[in-house]
Parts: structure tokens; C-alpha cells; sequence
């Protein structure tokens, strides 16, 4: 049994004993009316703490709501004390009862007046209401219907999401394409690309992967490989080459990544610049590997590369000892906790 277990079932003694010697005391009436009591006592005090923060914040119209539920709170917790009036105590009970049940009805739809609420989303959307009607059709499963309230309202974002909740997945990619034309926010590019896929329409993924790394050229990686999925050997080239010409820059400041200017610059058929390129990541890897042993690991790769299999093979056998030595620490380190943790 754990710590908190043990405490539960210590807390839940003390208070069947306590109610327990409350009976034998005063009977089962008197255990009812500290009940009442510190229920009443505990909800005015939580009322109290809530009006005063509103007041404090200026909100005078709920400030005001929550002052008097504070004082019928604290009438209810009066009248259990004295013992008395005990039908305004039962009424009070079940005023709380229906306010809390309200609060959470009202809470669900936080968007629609009350009037709203008992109105058809057909209804609403007759009357030009069409956020309220929206909301309707969600709480419905209609998200067609909501995604057209949603347009009418040019919350397009919005509609987006209500046509994804529908299945229409290039509706919601041609609009978040509209949105990049709108907003110039690459955001939205990455939106249309993940959309046009759920739809099936590779194509259109495709282009909007490409617009999207035009302005986040990191991507053209993945344009490439969506190109060669489609077997549109020309554009995967073009993509490749952008690629190419982007981790060269990159590699320029970060030499890990002269690995993928070497890749890239084979899958192009570029042998003396893969070559060069795999030069400089072992220039890197092996500088790596003074400060970091598990770096040999990556010093290994670069001389397969460069198709110098024993000096990979004696930089993989480096990198198994520093994790054989690694592995042997941590096992030692295990075994001392269990042992400290069984001596506490």
C-alpha cells in the first residue's frame, strides 16, 4: 500500500469516528446538522472569497449576483446552526441544486444567449445569426452546415476546421491556400499541404509543399521524395537541387550537415562533390569524437562512405567500447540505488 492510499484510509477512519462519536452524542440529528452546517459554512466562505475577487476586478453586475448568493448562503448557515426554519434550509438546498444545474447548462453553449438556446439552428440561420446557428449544427454533427455559417461569416479558419470535422478534406485545403494568398503566412501552405494529402490529391500536395519551401527551404527534402512518390522524375530533380544548394549553405555554418550535401549530392549522380562533401563530415566527426566518444559512431559512417572499410571498422569498434564502458556504468549505478534503496 502506498503513502497516499494509507492516508485516504486514515482520513476516512477519522471521519467515520468522528461522525460516528457525533451520533452517540447528540444522535442522528444532531450528525445532520453539522453536516448542514459546515456545507452551508464552506459555500458561503467560497461565495465570500469569489465576490470579494469580483468586486476587486470591478465587475459589479456579477459582483452583485454573487453577493446575494453569499447571503442566502450565509442565511442557510445561520438557520443550521440554530435549528430552525428547517423548510427555507430545504429550499435553499434546492435553490443551489438548480443554480448549479443552470450554471452548467448555460456553460455548454457559452456563445448563445438564452434566447438562442431554444431556438432550431434552421431558425437562426433564417434570422442572420449564423455564429449561433454554427454552434447548433456542430452540437448536431452537421459540420457542413457549420462550415458554410462560418464562410458566411468570413471566420474561414473556422470553416476549415468544421469541413475537416465533415470529411471534406480539399475544402479545407483550398481554403487555408486562399488564407496563404491572403496572409502570406506559411503556416497556412503547411495547413493546405497536410489537407490535399488527407484528400488523396497528391498532386496538390505536392505544389503546396513546393510553394512552402520556397519560403522554408528546409522542406525541399520532403518535396523532393513527395515528387519521386508520384514518379514526376523531373520536378523530384529540381527539388533535389534546391535541396542541394540549401544544406550546402547550411553545412557552410553546421558541418553535420555536409552527410546530407554528400547523399544528395550522390542521388544526383555528383560523385566529386559527395566525395568532398563526405571529407568534410569526417573532418567534423572526427573532431566531435575528441570531445564526445559517441561521435565514432558517425566517424564510422563517414569512412564507409568514403569506402574505407577498415578505418570504419576501427572507428565502430571504438564506438562499442565507449558504449560497452557506458552500459557498465549505468549497470553499476543501478545496482548501487537498488541496494541504497533497500537499506532506506
Amino acid at each position: 500500500m502506498d503513502k497516499l492510499k494509507a492516508y485516504l484510509i486514515g482520513f476516512l477512519i477519522v471521519v467515520v469516528a468522528i461522525a460516528a462519536g457525533i451520533v452517540w452524542y447528540g444522535g442522528w440529528k444532531l450528525l445532520l446538522q453539522v453536516i448542514l452546517t459546515l456545507g452551508f459554512l464552506l459555500v458561503t466562505l467560497m461565495l465570500l472569497f469569489f465576490t470579494a475577487l469580483t468586486l476587486y476586478a470591478e465587475s459589479w453586475k456579477y459582483g452583485a449576483v454573487l453577493a446575494i448568493l453569499t447571503a442566502i448562503s450565509g442565511y442557510g448557515t445561520y438557520l443550521s446552526v440554530t435549528w430552525q426554519k428547517l423548510e427555507i434550509v430545504g429550499g435553499i438546498i434546492a435553490f443551489f441544486v438548480l443554480a448549479l444545474l443552470f450554471g452548467v447548462w448555460y456553460i455548454s453553449e457559452p456563445d448563445l444567449s438564452l434566447a438562442d438556446r431554444f431556438r432550431s439552428a434552421e431558425k437562426l440561420e433564417k434570422m442572420g445569426r449564423y455564429k449561433a446557428a454554427a454552434r447548433k449544427y456542430e452540437k448536431a454533427g452537421n459540420y457542413l452546415k457549420a462550415a458554410e455559417m462560418y464562410e458566411k461569416l468570413s471566420w474561414m479558419e473556422s470553416a476549415a476546421w468544421a469541413y475537416e470535422k465533415a470529411g471534406k478534406y480539399e475544402k479545407a485545403a483550398e481554403i487555408y491556400e486562399a488564407l496563404y494568398e491572403k496572409e502570406k503566412d506559411t503556416y497556412y501552405l503547411k495547413e493546405a499541404h497536410e489537407y490535399w494529402k488527407k484528400a488523396g490529391d497528391m498532386e496538390r500536395a505536392a505544389k503546396a509543399l513546393e510553394r512552402y519551401a520556397e519560403e522554408e527551404p528546409w522542406f525541399w527534402e520532403d518535396v523532393a521524395k513527395l515528387y519521386e512518390e508520384l514518379g514526376n522524375e523531373e520536378k523530384g530533380r529540381e527539388a533535389w537541387e534546391r535541396a542541394l544548394e540549401y544544406y550546402q549553405k547550411e553545412a557552410e555554418e553546421e558541418g553535420v550537415f555536409w552527410e546530407d550535401v554528400g547523399n544528395i549530392a550522390r542521388k544526383l549522380g555528383k560523385e566529386d562533390l559527395a566525395r568532398e562533401a563526405y571529407q568534410k563530415f569526417l573532418e567534423y566527426c572526427l573532431k566531435e569524437a575528441e570531445e564526445d566518444p559517441m561521435w565514432w559512431k558517425h566517424v564510422a559512417e563517414a569512412y564507409e562512405y568514403l569506402g574505407e572499410k577498415e578505418k570504419a571498422e576501427e572507428a565502430r569498434r571504438k564506438y562499442e567500447e565507449y558504449r560497452a564502458k557506458i552500459m557498465k556504468a549505468n549497470e553499476e549505478t543501478s545496482h548501487f540505488l537498488g541496494e541504497e534503496k533497500e537499506k532506506a
